[in-house]
């Protein structure tokens, strides 16, 4: 009898062990893996059980590495995840390129590493297309070329055509400089014509009065 009892026991308690242990998965499963999103020469950086903040803001055990909480003002906590405003995280892109990310782009539901490492936890399933960018790359090289010439050339007709303007400005100052003398010239022309106008009407008065 005890033992059946201690069997029923064992039986009915198992759902809430089970619930408990997928709970625990589930709180688990929520942080970043540890070194997610940190470049291969910052691991030793990582690796004390104590963390300094590298702005010297202060310090954060290791279990706090990428649990979703930003204990230092630059994120350097938290450089797998998006907690920090101020986070980068590292894209690793074997076969192509590394490149730094603001930690807002972390699982926000678009690849933007060619590996897909910053979005390991959105659900969303990105290629690999770190190997096909390089090849793609060395196979356009000639092209690429061709580009960087035909940019130039238009560089060159950019700033043919900014000197033609710059010109034309120029000329059209000079323009209205000449434009102003002239109008000047005018009036005083007309201001020296209306003045000896009046003297000889003067005079004729000044006869006619003799």
């Amino acid at each position: 009898m005890p033992q059946q009892q201690s069997r029923l026991l064992v039986c009915s308690a198992a759902p809430g062990i089970l619930l408990l242990l997928l709970l625990a998965g589930a709180g688990a499963g929520a942080a970043a893996p540890p070194l997610v999103g940190v470049s291969p020469q910052d691991e030793a950086y990582f690796a004390p059980q104590v963390i300094a903040c590298r702005d010297g803001s202060g310090s954060f055990p290791k279990s706090r590495l990428n649990d979703g909480y930003c204990d230092c003002a630059d994120g350097t906590d938290e450089p797998g995840t998006s907690a920090c405003p101020e986070g980068k995280f590292y894209c690793t892109n074997t076969g192509d390129d590394p490149r730094l990310l603001f930690s807002s782009f972390v699982n926000d539901n678009i690849c933007d590493c060619c590996d897909g490492s910053d979005e390991y936890e959105s659900g969303v399933h990105c290629p690999n297309t770190c190997r096909n960018r390089h090849d793609t790359t060395e196979a356009d090289n000639g092209v690429s070329e061709l580009s960087v010439a035909h940019l130039d050339g238009t560089n060159v007709i950019k700033s043919k055509h900014k000197l033609d303007i710059e010109d034309l400005i120029q000329k059209l100052g000079g323009l209205r400089m000449a434009a102003v003398i002239e109008l000047g010239l005018v009036v005083c022309i007309f201001v020296f014509c209306c003045a000896r106008r009046n003297t000889q009407t003067r005079r004729r008065q000044h006869i006619l009065k003799r």
